[in-house]
This record gives structure tokens, sequence and C-alpha cells, in this order.
């Protein structure tokens, strides 16, 4: 006879303890031990006294079958998953409440109706709900079968038919509860419990499964981090509130390349894809402002231009402010401190700001030499060419270095208009033969950069 005995598992990081206690020692965060029951095999029928089947080994060479796709013919959803939704395939969709994660599904599970059998399943709304939702973003008339329940044992049941559907959409996984389990939903065991009968009927059945997750105060999907490791795909829907357009990002895709955006704009119709995001955010741009850069940017496979701005202004503070929106805070603190080692530029006393403008996140270092001229262009005075696009990273003694796939940022800059580039110097087989019209200003250090704001970069000193 099965016995059962009881452990203590951390809701945030998902350790398990023997023993209640109120701080996590694996997390180290306070009250978020919860009980549960774990039932243990009878003794002699564990794993140590049964035997396997052989596995069969086949050879690392020989032909497999590409992985056939879905098309939900919304360009920005379908690169960013790879190219398609791959049959039996696992997506996780998480992102910030009310950001538009369930209206984006939505959409796409309208489209893929059309041609394959589509189903909704709600935990959060009642199905009234959902079509109120269907109908005002036009879409009432799509043969899409809506159910509002939070049993897995009923979905699984409801999935794991001859018949049933190909595309399912779970909204979402934090309402979802196992019976067997006596926590409540939402808790680390039960997230990862119904996660796993779910992906396993679709498995099974060659179901592509869509999965809302809620994310917590630090922008992580809530729940156990094997959630993550569980899915083929993990996209997260990110945007800022005052903004009307969202980004769709990969973060890990088994099918298709990490790092791919998606661009959508918001709308009184939903959500409209952005074919062309360079054009978005360099829309409100104006010519000759000091402390904005633009910067060639890659996201996934796709050239982004983006504009930082910075604002270098005299701190009456005795520890000088320093606001970073859309990148990384650590970052600016290196390429300030490079400004003052290595070119003599005096910014430790001010306040600084740094902006992405438009709401995107910037990660790559190539984005070092544009905040770096956006700083100095803030200080100085003296404008960055308007007609010119910055990208290069920055070394700690000063030199700028290389960055990868420069001829596709190139090619992007080209496409809008610019006609000059400040770029790392390139050299060897590297170098372009600039038959694109852009002229080319190659920087080997930080200090080559100055110059351009020689006119007025004695008041920098000053001011500093």
């Amino acid at each position: 006879m099965a016995r059962s005995s009881t452990r203590y598992v951390c809701q945030s990081c998902g350790a398990a303890h023997p023993k209640w206690s109120g701080k996590c020692d694996a997390c180290n965060e306070w009250n978020t031990l919860v009980e549960e029951q774990v039932e243990s095999a009878p003794k002699g029928l564990g794993p140590s006294r049964s035997s396997g089947r052989r596995v069969e080994f086949v050879p690392l060479s020989g032909v497999s079958k590409d992985a056939p796709r879905r098309l939900s013919h919304i360009g920005e959803f379908d690169r960013v998953c790879g190219g398609g939704l791959v049959n039996g395939s696992a997506l996780l969709v998480g992102g910030d409440p009310g950001i538009g994660k369930s209206t984006l599904l939505l959409q796409a599970l309208c489209r893929l109706s059309q041609h394959t059998r589509c189903a909704y399943v709600s935990g959060e709304e009642a199905v009234d709900q959902v079509r109120m939702r269907a109908s005002r973003l036009g879409l009432a008339n799509a043969p899409v079968e809506l159910a509002a329940a939070t049993s897995v044992r009923d979905i699984v049941a409801s999935l794991d038919v001859a018949d049933g559907p190909q595309i399912a959409v779970i909204d979402s996984i934090q309402t979802m509860y196992v019976d067997t389990l006596d926590s409540a939903p939402g808790t680390v065991a039960q997230v990862r419990a119904s996660a796993s009968e779910l992906i396993r009927v679709a498995k099974r059945r060659g179901i592509t499964l869509l999965i809302v997750g809620h994310v917590t105060k630090d922008g992580q999907i809530a729940g156990p981090r094997v959630l993550e490791h569980m899915v083929d795909t993990v996209l997260y829907f990110e945007g800022e509130r005052g903004h009307h357009f969202r980004i769709l990002r990969a973060v890990k895709n088994r099918f298709g390349p990490t790092d791919e955006i998606g661009v959508f704009e918001m709308g009184e119709e939903g959500l409209v894809e952005v074919t062309n995001p360079s054009e978005l955010f360099l829309a409100d741009r104006r010519g000759d402002i000091t402390g904005t850069a633009v910067f060639a940017g890659l996201e996934g496979t796709r050239p982004v231009l983006v504009e930082v701005q910075a604002l270098v202004a005299p701190s009456p503070l005795g520890t000088p402010r320093r606001a970073v929106v859309g990148w990384d805070a650590s970052r600016l603190a290196m390429v300030m401190a490079v400004l003052e080692a290595r070119c003599g530029l005096a910014i430790g006393a001010n306040d600084v700001y740094l902006n992405v403008a438009g709401g995107l996140r910037v990660t790559e270092p190539a984005a070092d030499l544009a905040v770096a001229a956006a700083l100095v262009s803030s200080l100085t005075g003296e404008p960055v060419p308007h007609d010119a696009v910055v990208f290069g990273e920055i070394g700690l003694s000063g030199e700028i270095r290389a960055v990868s796939q420069t001829d596709q940022r190139l090619k992007e800059a080209a496409k809008l208009g610019f006609s000059r580039v400040l770029m790392p110097a390139r050299r060897g087989r590297s170098a372009s033969r600039g038959d694109d019209g852009l002229k080319r200003i190659e920087l080997d250090n930080l200090g080559d950069l100055l110059p351009l704001f020689q006119p007025t970069r004695q008041m920098a000193k000053g001011r500093g």
C-alpha cells in the first residue's frame, strides 16, 4: 500500500524542504513554503525492483523530415515562432497583466481556425467574456471552439480523442489544477503537474499547445523554472502602457532562432503587425537635437534602428542620479567610466538619464558606442549628425570592438535613408566594399569619437 509523506515546497523557486521554516534556504524568500502531500510507492515496487526496456539507438547521420508548419498568416507572430507552429509543440507566452497576451492568441487562433480545428480553454474568463472580446475584434464568426474550465483531468479528456482539436490555447496555466494534489491552483506543484499533463497529451496527439503564463513583479514567468524547460518555445510579450505598440520576443525556441522579435501596434480592433519596426521607432525623431543617436541594432535575425537618448545635467545632490530605461544600468556605468578614465570627460558629478525611445529593451553590447555618442553630445551641446547611425562595442581600455552582422545593420541604415555610419574599424576579409552609398567613419578608439564634438568640447569641462 502506498504511503503518504509531507514536504514543504517553496512557491518561488520550487525547492523542497523536509520541515517548515519562515525562510527558503534556496532562494532566501520569506513565507513561501507550502505543505504538500507526496505519495510514495509501496515497498518492493520501486524503480530498483523493475527492469526497463532496452533503448534502441540510431546513427547520428541520417535523413529526418523538417517539421511541418501551421501558418497563422500574422507575419510577425509566425516569424517569432520560427516560421509557423509545429505539430505537437508547446509554446509558453508570458507578459504583464493587460499587455495583450489573450488578444494576440485569440487573433492567431481565429486565423488558424479557418483551416484547422482549434479550441480556446479559458480558466480566467467565462465563455461570454471571450465572445465579447472576439466581437470587439471583429472575429465573432471564426469557427473557434470555446470552453471555460480549470480541471486538467477534464481538459485532457476533451483533447485526448481521435477527432479532437489540433491547436489549443490554455489561458492561463496558473488557473489550472490537478485533483490529485491538495495544493491550490497557481502553486509550484500545481503549475508543474498541470503543464506536464497537458504537454504529455499534446505530444501524444500531435496537438499544438499555446499556454499563457503570468509573470512576477520581476518580469519572470510565475511558477517553477522547470516550466520553461518543459515547453518547446518561450515567448515574452513586452511593452510599456504609455506606448501603443507591443513586442513579442522569443527567448527559447527549439524550432527556430531565439531573440527574434515581432512588433505589434495596439489599436481599436486589436493588435496589428508592424512590418517595418525601424520606421515606427524613429517616427517621432527630430533632427539636430543634442543627446540623441540612432543605434543600428539586431534583434534575432532582424536589423532594427532605434533612437538612444541621453541627458547629462548638473546635479544639486551629493549623489548624482542615474536613471536608465531600456538598457542595462551597469553597462551605462561602464561606458561612463571609460569616458572619464580614457577620454578625460568629467561626467561623474552630473545627473545622467538614458532612454531607448519607443520602449524597446536593448541587450546587445553593440549599443555601447551609440550610448557614448549620446552622452558626449548631451555633455558638449553638439548634436550627432542627423544622417548618421552608430554601433560598436566599447572595451575597458577604450578600444572599439567589431560586432556581428555588420552588413545587415548597414543595409537597414541605407534603406531608411541614412548616409553616414559611425562604426568599428573593419580589417582583413571582413572589410566592406562600401557599395551601399554609406560614408563609413571607422573608429579604432573611443578618443576618435571626440573630434566630432570638438567645437564646444571645452564647455563640457567647465560644466563638469
